[in-house]
């Protein structure tokens, strides 16, 4: 079953001196299609680590989203990375170029060697139109690398998934319900928790225990998501489960 990851790289991110604002705005993208991420990985500004990572999910079927590191700076080694992980070389896109020179001629400045290899790509790769600046990311197979500049990256993803994924929009039906049990705990509640998790195969237990805050006391957010009727079902189980134990509970809003 293919998944959807996130690759967001950086040593600025890794060592504190900028904060990562891609993962939540990715997941709230992927949220209003009825997509979710499975899984996401950091990593810095390490052309060995980058290969590696991109040889291991290339060779898997999930898509990938990737920020940052496609610049032409010492530091950017994200297409170096996805070319050799992929086996292929680096070379002029001619898209990649069309959009390069329309970019400067709109302002004038020169088109120099360094300019172009903004568009030097893994061959085989097709173009991101990038609508903030011109300067595109790329495609490689069910992978995608956009730049760290969430200006350019969002409305670039936006445009992958609306061009290659809009058949998976709100494809697999999906509910979501819980309840907060006051003053539950995990070890008192795990074998009903178990008993659930195998008894509806098509949806998912959660269990969010929470040592209370100045306004909500001691609590276990408990609950189920995935298939309409399963996440029903094992709710009016685990409700009637809590209520035997004796446990106080709500509705989570």
């Amino acid at each position: 079953m293919t998944g959807w990851g996130a690759l967001i790289i950086g040593d600025e991110i890794m060592r504190g001196g900028r904060q990562d604002r891609h993962f939540t705005r990715v997941v709230e993208i992927l949220a209003a299609r009825g997509l979710h991420l499975d899984w996401a990985t950091y990593i810095g500004d390490d052309r060995g680590r980058l290969i590696e990572t991109l040889r291991r999910s290339m060779a898997g079927c999930d898509v990938l989203f990737s920020f940052g590191g496609i610049g032409v700076t010492p530091d950017d080694h994200t297409r170096q990375a996805a070319a050799e992980a992929a086996g292929a070389a680096l070379a002029l896109h001619p898209d990649a170029e069309t959009e390069i020179r329309a970019r400067f001629a709109e302002t004038g400045a020169e088109i120099t060697p360094q300019r172009l290899q903004l568009g030097e790509f893994p061959i085989g790769s097709r173009i991101i139109p990038n609508p903030y600046n011109r300067i595109p990311g790329f495609s490689l197979d069910e992978h995608h690398f956009f730049p760290g500049f969430p200006q350019m990256a969002w409305p670039m993803l936006e445009w992958v998934l609306e061009t290659y994924y809009s058949d998976r929009f709100h494809a697999i039906a999906e509910a979501e319900a819980a309840i907060i049990v006051w003053d539950g705990s995990e070890g008192t509640l795990l074998e009903l928790m178990r008993r659930i998790e195998a008894g509806y195969p098509r949806a998912s237990l959660f269990s969010l225990p929470s040592f209370g805050t100045e306004t909500m006391g001691r609590h276990i957010e408990l609950g189920m998501r995935g298939e309409p009727s399963q996440v029903e079902a094992a709710m009016a189980e685990i409700r009637d489960e809590v209520t035997r134990l004796g446990f106080t509970w709500e509705e989570k809003r």
